[in-house]
């Protein structure tokens, strides 16, 4: 009898929730702004941005160090998710948990250790470059 009190109590969520998207549809495209052949033309279907008339594509060349800053916070949240979730069963484990934490959180420090020795976490001008190329002219 309890699974089919859970089972109505999501359920009459879910049509809640469909019932809400459904709403906010349906008002948006009701009451929404359809003016294609107005006096403004051309500037009605321009995404607005906070006043400024947009230039140039959209599209840009974003450099590689802004992807690696993604997915290193994406590694680390998963940590910091999965360290919490942990933490709520911490007396349950016991000693094992434990120890599985600390080696999880130790390969972590290792791989942090590992991208900073290799250079990825350094985004700044590429000094090391520079001196290795002036040391090779000089020997030359």
């Amino acid at each position: 009898m309890e699974k089919i009190s859970n089972l109505w109590s999501i359920s009459l969520y879910a049509v809640v929730i469909g019932m809400l998207l459904a709403s906010m549809l349906g008002l948006s495209f009701i009451t929404g702004t359809r003016r294609r052949g107005t006096s403004m033309g051309r500037s009605m279907s321009l995404p607005f941005e906070s006043g400024i008339i947009p230039t140039g594509s959209a599209h840009l060349r974003l450099p590689i160090q802004y992807y690696l800053v993604a997915m290193f916070f994406v590694i680390f949240d998963v940590e910091t998710a999965i360290l919490l979730t942990w933490a709520t069963v911490v007396t349950e484990t016991g000693w094992i948990g434990y120890a599985a934490a600390i080696v999880f959180t130790l390969f972590l420090g290792v791989s942090l250790a590992y991208l900073w020795r290799a250079g990825a976490l350094d985004w700044g001008p590429r000094d090391r470059l520079r001196q290795a190329t002036v040391t090779q002219e000089d020997h030359a």
